[in-house]
């Protein structure tokens, strides 16, 4: 036991807490007690469906309003805020309501699943960023209330106000609105737009970078990251939209809403199955950046984009890789290429499979699915109910997968001493 225990990595603990989460929601979502007369619905479309919510990514294989039963969508929207915040998270907490105190193995999980540099006040944060959480979810609800009662009626509309708050800030994607059209039926209604985007842009930033803000009038000062998240996360949208509108006849407000959901979040306004070549392009490149470090969205994430160019930049110029009167770390430029290659080659990899599984549909079409699955972003632009038995298993492993993020799947295996001798240095020719 002491062996399994050493070997239980906070990596490892994080990714078996995962898996857990969604054989439980799986198992849940099977009971009779979870579906509508009308669902039949196969175990694998439920662990499909777990899996999509846990990993806070959107895909689904049956239409969510009409198939579950309120208990069914219950757990749904359980599984979307525990995937959220991180099953670390949910289980600390539980821990300490239960009389527990914090152990060093409850400081390395919450460490490794917010990608802190420090352990710093880690009890302290735990209880702000719950906090955060209830603060959005609950102004978000009450605020799309409105748009949901005139529609729905007061009672039915209060709750699926607060599920699509929960969705949205959780860049989850899911709704029970019925139907697999996401939200095209509110394309131009400005106020639904506006609330749910301000959602997915709160949830994206990451809770380090929102509290910073909200220490911002004492301090008067901001870190480095939350200055790179924060001009990453405007330039993102601004060019995102100039792109998707100058690629595809939408609307300024069809374009600055789907620049916003394709990081992650995966909801959709317009009709993607009509977009162009060029419009899916921009989409893939979006989706693949994804959200900031610590927050509940998936990708490379902004800063590694953004350690990125300052690595070529100064590669191109021979000056040293800083920003923001701060020289970069060498050790944070090669983890940033680290993760985007590790990202890369997986999504290589799921694309190759899915093409293997789907061998009639065209490349763009299942390119845009798996990256939407890897990136934990649940766009689609063919209807997922349609794809085979191979395809859906390629996915689920694809959202397992990107809600773990490149860097934790690379350090399950890595635990052992580091060795006190090393090798001679020796450099080779690049390019």
């Amino acid at each position: 036991m002491k062996q399994l225990r050493r070997n239980l990595t906070p990596g490892r603990t994080i990714t078996l807490g995962f898996l857990a989460l969604i054989l439980l929601g799986a198992f849940l979502l099977s009971l009779p007690a979870a579906r509508t007369a009308s669902m039949t619905a196969s175990p694998l479309d439920s662990l499909f469906t777990a899996t999509s919510a846990a990993c806070v990514t959107g895909l689904v294989v049956t239409e969510t309003g009409g198939s579950w039963t309120v208990f069914g969508k219950t757990v749904i929207l359980l599984l979307i805020q525990i995937g959220g915040l991180g099953v670390a998270a949910i289980g600390v907490s539980v821990t300490l309501l239960a009389g527990g105190d914090m152990r060093l193995r409850d400081r390395q999980m919450l460490k490794e699943s917010w990608n802190l540099t420090s352990y710093g006040d880690v009890s302290g944060l735990l209880g702000r960023v719950l906090l955060i959480t209830l603060i959005f979810e609950t102004a978000g609800a009450l605020l799309i209330w409105p748009v949901f009662a005139r529609e729905f009626g007061v009672g039915a509309g209060l709750g699926m106000a607060v599920f699509h708050a929960v969705s949205a800030f959780n860049n989850a994607g899911f709704d029970i609105l019925g139907g697999l059209d996401s939200l095209t039926r509110y394309g131009d209604q400005l106020w639904m737009n506006l609330i749910t985007a301000l959602l997915i842009i709160g949830g994206g930033l990451g809770y380090l970078v929102i509290l910073e803000l909200c220490r911002f009038r004492k301090r008067r000062r901001l870190s480095l990251q939350s200055k790179v998240v924060l001009v990453m996360t405007g330039l993102l949208i601004l060019v995102g939209m100039l792109l998707l509108r100058l690629t595809q006849p939408i609307s300024w407000m069809g374009a600055f809403f789907q620049s916003v959901s394709a990081r992650t979040a995966g909801f959709a306004t317009w009709d993607l199955g009509a977009f162009r070549p060029a419009a899916l392009s921009v989409m893939c490149l979006l989706m693949f950046i994804g959200a900031s470090p610590g927050s509940t969205g998936g990708g490379i994430k902004t800063t590694t984009v953004f350690a990125l160019f300052l690595s070529v930049r100064s590669t191109a110029t021979g000056k040293p890789a800083q920003a923001f009167r701060r020289r970069i770390p060498e050790e944070t430029i090669s983890k940033a290429f680290t993760v985007c290659f590790i990202g890369a080659a997986f999504l290589a990899l799921c694309t190759f499979l899915l093409c293997l599984c789907e061998p009639g549909r065209e490349f763009m079409t299942l390119l845009f699915e798996t990256v939407s699955a890897c990136c934990t972003v649940g766009l689609s632009i063919i209807p997922t109910p349609e794809l085979g038995i191979g395809a859906r298993l390629v996915l689920i492993v694809c959202m397992f997968v990107g809600r773990l993020g490149p860097l934790t799947i690379a350090t399950l295996w890595r635990y052992s001493a580091q060795s006190e001798w090393a090798y001679s240095q020796e450099g080779f020719t690049i390019g």
